[in-house]
């Protein structure tokens, strides 16, 4: 073992390196927490000053993650900056920035060169670099370790490189940072072995993969796994609905066989930072070597076609009681993207409340996690969340229920709302004011 791998490896085992986060979102939050929860000392750099300085005060900006874990952190040693610099200062850069797509459903790298980039100047001798960000297999080898190398410092003997994908699933009691395995993959097997010495003492099981480029496809598979089945399932919700079937009566009933079979439930089209965009990562890149994944494209055209399925169903019901869409006033409930979550990335709910709005409906929300619309890249509504009160349901012609949050009161959403627009499957037993959708 080189004295350099050694000794990384040996501040990792000790717990007396400084560990810093990239990145401090979703991802990177959860991440710092667990590491300052075990005695290391972390350092959280981001861009964004307003989180800086809200988790310098001990203030939390993610729902899930009470602001008393922020307090015990700051307490404990944790310290966040805008400065790029101070990544000199750390044993370890984990990187977890975004990696959206682009207006044309490509890959968005922007996010990781420019930190790639900024931490540059700063590389020093012994440091690991992980990159955490979703994306297509190859990035760290094309994007990152060229621009490591830069300064001189070889990666695998002075310096190390992995890439080891984030696996967070907010609103889910049953996993934690801790408890969920984490795969990594090394540029090298030096930059793995310092990897694992990395990842092992704040991760209860590490799952070594041969390359980063394995690592950075395990992500994405994962992910399209889930894409096309749900892909799969919501074009079933179709066909059973012409069949006047209940496709969540027949999951539950086919999700009863114990072998061969996992449960994907349908709903209004898919949300959150992996799921819609993660597959567009590969059929992307394997354009690059003349293929066409047909299979993963197909799941995300019958995914990406449910916003407009939803509201079919809504001018359906509607038409029914003799309204016209333009000019009714609707109500959707739930804008985040999953049930029991702030999160609103990539939520179908908002492409439904465009929808509406560009057919001439008058467009209300409800989410009592979310209580302002937020400002957002792509989408703009000045909206607060409605209550719900018998008399406001009442007032509106139609909800669409868009994300069964369970803070919800679903009976009371069934007694006073004048049409229900279900997309979740919350109300098995038909009445006339309820539309499966």
């Amino acid at each position: 073992m080189s004295g350099i791998k050694r000794a990384s490896v040996g501040k990792f085992k000790s717990r007396e390196a400084l560990i810093g986060i990239v990145g401090l979102g979703y991802v990177g939050l959860p991440l710092m927490l667990r590491y300052n929860a075990i005695g290391f000392r972390v350092l959280g750099i981001d861009i964004d000053e307003a989180k800086v300085s809200r988790l310098n005060d001990g203030q939390s900006y993610i729902e899930h993650i009470p602001a008393e874990k922020i307090q015990n952190a700051r307490q404990s040693g944790f310290e966040a900056t805008t400065d790029f610099q101070r990544a000199s200062e750390c044993d370890a850069l984990i990187l977890c920035v975004p990696t959206p797509l682009n207006k044309y459903r490509e890959p968005d790298m922007s996010f990781v060169i420019n930190t790639t980039e900024a931490i540059k100047p700063y590389l020093r001798e012994g440091q690991i670099v992980s990159l955490e960000s979703t994306t297509y297999p190859g990035t760290t080898e094309e994007e990152l370790l060229p621009r490591v190398q830069e300064g001189g410092l070889t990666v695998g003997e002075d310096i190390f490189l992995i890439y080891s994908p984030e696996r967070e699933d907010p609103g889910n009691p049953d996993f934690e940072t801790r408890t969920i395995p984490k795969v990594i993959g090394g540029h090298t097997p030096a930059c793995l072995e310092v990897g694992i010495a990395l990842y092992e003492q704040a991760i209860d099981q590490v799952v070594p993969v041969s390359s980063t480029k394995a690592a950075e496809l395990t992500k994405l598979l994962e992910n399209i796994h889930r894409a096309v089945n749900i892909g799969l399932v919501n074009e079933m919700k179709v066909v059973a609905d012409r069949m006047g079937i209940d496709i969540f009566e027949v999951v539950d009933a086919a999700a009863t066989k114990p072998f061969g079979f996992t449960a994907f439930y349908p709903g209004p089209g898919l949300g959150g930072h992996c799921i819609p965009i993660d597959p567009f990562y590969l059929t992307w890149k394997a354009r690059e070597y003349g293929l066409h994944t047909r299979f993963i494209e197909l799941s995300g055209e019958v995914n990406k076609a449910m916003p407009e399925y939803v509201v079919s169903k809504l001018m359906d019901g509607l038409n029914n009681n003799s309204k016209s869409l333009k000019g009714s006033k609707v109500l959707v409930l739930g804008i985040a993207y999953k049930k029991n979550v702030d999160d609103m990335r990539e939520s179908p709910s908002v492409e439904i409340m465009e929808l509406l709005e560009a057919k001439g409906c008058v467009v209300a929300y409800s989410d009592p996690h979310v209580p302002v619309f937020p400002k957002m890249r792509e989408h703009h509504f000045n909206l607060s969340s409605e209550a719900l009160t018998a008399e406001n349901l009442a007032s509106f012609d139609a909800v669409v229920l868009a994300t069964d949050h369970d803070k919800f009161d679903y009976e009371l959403i069934r007694q006073h709302a004048r049409l229900v627009v279900d997309s979740r499957g919350k109300y098995r037993t038909p009445e006339a004011h309820i539309i499966k959708a």
